[in-house]
């Protein structure tokens, strides 16, 4: 008999006062504090996957009921998890069927698939596309640990000055045309909070050089976000006098920011630049700190850096991989799946005294390409756009 649609799954995360206050206290306490609320979670992470997902309890069948130990459960791969899309989902209407339908309609980016959950796309850059699903519980996680962790450091390096001067303008240059991520989150802040849409742009990476820049001339943005490839290229126009905004502060993500191309890209625009570790599987892994170090937000996702043999590396150490548990979703359950992203656990702590461990991706390391055009002038070809082109 089939389950009925899983109703309580929001229940199985906090209201969202109650998350935001112990997402602060958990980034004040101590490590071991951390350690138990993992724990605690994983268990109920575990439990809710064996009764609603058919994938997990056939995955799971002749391992105890009681699991001791994270490592004492099987990886999973994103190949295996799509061709067993349908089990994958604690909730019966979901579908590969109609989750692939719903992502290849541009019309509904912004949109919720079957009216409750945020739909993403990834584009394949690590041999498997996939289609990520993400219940109301993880995005009110993602929210809270924005609000709680991101939002303080952002405005502690933002000069608040700029920031007003420019009318807290933000421009996102990103992938577009696709139900990527980034793309979907825009448009659901669109959406949802019409009165934003003057002051929030989205810039598509598919845009020609000067257009982008042009455009950007004009619209004067105070934050401007996208990912370290794209704004090395427009610390290059900027520098050049080509470029001429003044943000108060840049923000990167999707791909390595280096300590050297990080004080360029500073450098050029005379402004901070911030960092976030993410992922469409959980949407705010690590966020860096004031001394430039991204920890991870372990309360709510656990990150197992380990070798070609599956075997934990040790701090200090590149992972070949990294399995990632999401403590949070509940639709599409992701218990030691493997990221396939390079990351070493930093050995040291970290001045800014968190509790919470630091990492440094060693993945996602993408280099433009600059090509040469009839007129003599060269052109920089995005790695990003590239990856979804193709």
């Amino acid at each position: 008999m089939a389950l009925p649609p899983p109703k309580n799954a929001a229940r199985e995360i906090p209201r969202f006062p109650g998350m935001l206050w112990d997402i602060l206290r958990a980034g004040r306490g101590r490590p071991e504090d951390t350690v138990l609320r993992q724990r605690v979670r994983l268990h109920r992470l575990i439990e809710y996957a064996r009764s609603r997902s058919p994938f997990y309890r056939e995955r799971y069948a002749a391992l105890p009921r009681r699991v001791r130990e994270l490592p004492e459960l099987p990886p999973v791969s994103k190949s295996e998890l799509m061709a067993d899309f349908d089990g994958w989902a604690t909730d019966p209407a979901v579908s590969r069927k109609t989750a692939e339908a719903f992502i290849a309609d541009p019309a509904r980016i912004g949109r919720l698939y079957l009216d409750r959950y945020v739909a993403f796309s990834t584009s394949g850059t690590t041999g498997t596309p996939a289609v990520i699903l993400q219940d109301s519980g993880a995005m009110s996680v993602y929210q809270a640990l924005l609000l709680a962790r991101r939002l303080p450091t952002l405005i502690a390096a933002g000069a608040f000055r700029p920031f007003l001067r420019n009318r807290a303008r933000t421009a996102t240059i990103i992938t577009t045309g696709g139900h990527f991520a980034s793309s979907v989150v825009e448009a659901l802040v669109r959406m949802r909070h019409p009165g934003l849409a003057d002051r929030n742009r989205t810039f598509s990476l598919r845009t020609p050089l000067p257009e982008l820049v042009r455009a950007l001339n004009e619209f004067r943005p105070a934050i401007v976000g996208s990912y370290p490839t794209v704004l090395a290229v427009l610390a290059g126009e900027q520098a050049a006098g080509r470029l001429r905004i003044a943000p108060a502060l840049l923000l990167s993500g999707a791909e390595r920011l280096s300590t050297p191309l990080g004080e360029r890209i500073s450098g050029a625009f005379r402004c901070p630049v911030r960092d976030t570790y993410a992922a469409s599987e959980f949407m705010g892994i690590a966020f860096d700190c004031r001394y430039g170090r991204l920890h991870v937000n372990a309360d709510w996702l656990i990150l197992e850096p380990v070798d070609a043999a599956g075997e934990p590396v040790a701090p200090g150490e590149a992972s070949r991989t990294t399995l990632l548990t999401n403590l949070a979703n509940r639709v599409q359950p992701l218990i030691r799946y493997d990221l396939g992203d390079s990351v070493t656990v930093l050995p040291t702590a970290c001045p800014c005294g968190s509790p919470l461990p630091s990492i440094r991706p060693e993945g996602r390391r993408d280099e433009t390409l600059w090509i040469e055009l009839a007129d003599g002038e060269s052109r920089p070809l995005i790695p990003l756009v590239l990856a979804t082109a193709v």
